[in-house]
């Protein structure tokens, strides 16, 4: 790490974190940062922990030893600092602090409109139906104007989430979140499935999101990777393997020998 980095605050800390499932050690030891307005990739084979560490974030998985605190809030103006352990938060808690997290598959209300799913995703709305009785504000209203554009959704506002393609209904569950306002953005494989065109565009959208926010992202596809990171870390067999650029891991002889020996380390990404 830089010594300028090394003066700012991480909006995460990642210590010594272990979980075991059935006596299988999905993670061992993990000790990483996430700082704020950076891009930090996770990559690694099938197996290698990532997902599973990004549920132990969010409050989905509990770890058997370890914490993670979290600085909430840090350059983002919306919340004051803390120092909170996630390890011993509820999940909707962690989301209401501040973490948002977008699955691999987009998870959008396709019957809805472009608007209503942004409108439903404000903070405080319980459900559908209170969502769609409720009348935002003006304020909220300006928000939302603001991300769809961000997204590059403003002039599908009125159509049904159905009628998007593939990377649309992405960049409208990345919207959904962001309405959120949270302090991280978790994404999980944000780009499968999606052509060239729409890869570039969802790269293009993160690099903005980490103006404001930390960005943490699981992906195999590498060229995505060296496009967009800050910061990667290699994952092995739950451990982490090696931790820099995206042009330092990948020339690492380490991440070279674990991805060339499972037959998998391509142009176009992980297997």
């Amino acid at each position: 790490m830089s010594e300028t980095n090394s003066k700012i605050t991480p909006v995460i800390e990642i210590n010594d974190i272990s979980v075991e499932f059935d006596g299988f050690k999905a993670l061992s030891d993990v000790n990483t940062k996430i700082m704020p307005n950076k891009v930090h990739f996770f990559i690694g084979p099938n197996g290698a922990g990532k997902t599973t560490l990004l549920d132990i974030i969010c409050g989905k998985t509990k770890p058997s030893n370890g914490k993670i605190i979290y600085h909430g809030g840090i350059d983002v103006g919306l919340r004051q600092y803390t120092n909170m352990d996630l390890t011993k938060m509820r999940e909707a808690d962690i989301v209401n602090e501040g973490i948002g997290r977008k699955f691999q598959a987009p998870s959008v209300f396709t019957s809805l409109t472009v608007w209503e799913n942004m409108e439903i995703s404000l903070k405080g709305q319980k459900n559908v139906i209170s969502s769609l009785l409720f009348r935002i504000s003006e304020k909220q209203k300006k928000r939302i104007e603001m991300i769809l554009d961000f997204i590059s959704l403003t002039e599908k506002k009125d159509e049904k989430a159905a009628s998007l393609s593939h990377g649309q209904k992405q960049w409208l569950e990345i919207g959904m979140l962001l309405v959120q306002e949270p302090a991280v953005v978790l994404l999980d494989e944000p780009v499968a499935g999606m052509g060239k065109a729409e890869t570039e565009k969802t790269g293009e959208i993160i690099k903005k999101i980490a103006k404001q926010y930390a960005v943490v992202v699981v992906e195999h596809d590498m060229e995505f990777v060296k496009a967009v990171a800050d910061t990667v870390t290699v994952m092995h067999e739950g451990k982490i393997l090696t931790e820099g650029s995206a042009a330092q891991v990948l020339a690492d002889e380490k991440v070279k020998a674990v991805y060339l020996g499972r037959g998998k380390f391509h142009k176009s990404g992980v297997a």
